[in-house]
């Protein structure tokens, strides 16, 4: 299997509903480093992945729309836990989505798998994997 990834950050706040997270239910910001790495059993005839600057791009838009953002606020999240689980599992999503609108090329239509991490710190972090 052949992956390329991409990385990319956002800052966001927002508050967790529950008590396990304790003090995390608090309004609280969060910063991620985010990875979002494309996979394909084989090169496509350019010998690549997915095209790079494409895959950036993409990347760079998704986190756009939440990027300094109270996801408190964001009628789309409403009675979401955003948990870094759940925005894992969001932004690759919607890479999906620039997939499917043919944003990322023709290389991206033999993508075997996405993988998007969340990292939240040196220590911590969480991933969600799909196919295109």
């Amino acid at each position: 299997m052949f992956s390329v990834t991409v990385r990319e950050h956002m800052m966001i706040a927002h508050s967790l509903r529950g008590e396990v997270f304790g003090p995390a239910q608090k309004l609280h910001g969060a910063t991620y480093v985010v990875d979002a790495t494309f996979r394909r059993t084989e090169l496509d005839p350019n010998g690549i992945v997915v095209d790079i600057g494409a895959a950036t791009t993409a990347l760079h838009s998704v986190l756009s729309d939440l990027n300094y953002r109270n996801l408190d606020d964001d009628p789309s999240l409403a009675g979401t836990n955003t948990t870094t689980e759940v925005l894992a599992k969001l932004v690759a999503d919607r890479l999906v989505d620039r997939i499917h609108a043919g944003e990322l090329g023709e290389s991206a239509s033999g993508l075997a798998g996405i993988m998007v991490t969340l990292r939240e710190s040196h220590v911590a972090w969480a991933s969600y994997e799909r196919t295109p």
